[in-house]
């Protein structure tokens, strides 16, 4: 049987992410009121990988207007100064989505609660389908040092 060439395969990655991510932001399932989740109920936290040389995504401000409000994974990040990091994800449209970032550090860890949401400007608005690779650059307390990076999402 042949195989699914690499490029197929993420654009097929890639379509479903956007579809699931789509279907995660309509809101339907709550009458697109904003989510309630907090950081208490999100996983233990996953290891992402360190990429050297760093391969950012689009540039992302950290936005605390963000509404329905949601974990969102991230399975790189990279180091961009001694007390900075600079996280990757996969999102929407730039003009309806946005992020948000806090962490929690420790002598050993820096957990990254990194979340997703709709722009203020943007409810009630239609929104396209796609999916896209963005970056957040996020300042930390201490120099990073020798600490594990965890994605709280």
């Amino acid at each position: 049987m042949p195989s699914i060439p690499v490029g197929r395969a993420i654009a097929a990655s890639t379509v479903l992410s956007a579809l699931l991510f789509t279907a995660a932001c309509t809101g339907a399932e709550n009458g697109g009121a904003p989510s309630t989740s907090s950081a208490s109920t999100m996983s233990a936290g996953t290891t992402p990988t360190e990429q050297n040389p760093p391969q950012p995504g689009m540039a992302f401000t950290a936005d605390p207007t963000i509404t329905r409000v949601r974990p969102l994974r991230f399975d790189t990040w990279s180091r961009t100064a001694a007390d900075r990091i600079t996280v990757n994800f996969q999102i929407g449209s730039p003009e309806c989505y946005g992020v948000d970032a806090t962490t929690d550090e420790t002598d050993t860890a820096v957990t990254v609660h990194l979340r997703t949401g709709t722009l203020p400007k943007a409810v009630g608005h239609v929104c396209s389908m796609i999916a896209m690779f963005g970056s957040l650059e996020i300042p930390l307390n201490k120099p990073l040092g020798d600490r594990k990076v965890l994605s709280a999402g």
